[in-house]
């Protein structure tokens, strides 16, 4: 038993879980601000564009039961629009964040070394030698 109380611990403390569950709070505080515009600024006036038809009473009666697919409708839009909305957000953050690396990341001067250096002087002084020779003949 102490034995899992302390495999328990280790798997809370992990930045993976805290992060997680950083997000699903977030994210239920961001639901709930969408499902707010969604209902009281974009359905009103999707309702007018198509007749003042609310989409949440939308219902249809099949053999003595309430088929509610309004509210699938509702829940279809929100999820379009939620996932909008993450979608920009996710866009911004990408953005801001390359915006970051590139400043980071300054030119990088190349420092060769005395053995490259000699290398090179040596190949330049091979090549001035064999134009040379090849001039002469």
């Amino acid at each position: 038993m102490k034995n899992m109380i302390q495999e328990f611990k280790t798997f809370i403390s992990r930045g993976n879980v805290v992060d997680l569950a950083v997000g699903v709070v977030v994210g239920n505080a961001f639901k709930d601000i969408v499902n707010s515009i969604v209902d009281n600024i974009i359905m009103p006036i999707v309702g007018i564009l198509i007749g003042g038809i609310n989409f949440t009473t939308l219902s249809l009666r099949v053999w003595g039961v309430d088929v509610k697919f309004g509210l699938l409708l509702q829940s279809i839009v929100d999820f379009f629009i939620i996932a909008f909305c993450i979608f920009m957000a996710i866009k911004v953050i990408n953005k801001l964040s390359r915006k970051k690396e590139e400043k980071k990341e300054e030119p990088k001067v190349s420092v060769k070394s005395d053995e490259v250096v000699l290398l090179e002087e040596i190949r330049d002084l091979l090549k001035k030698e064999n134009k040379k020779t090849t001039k002469s003949r």
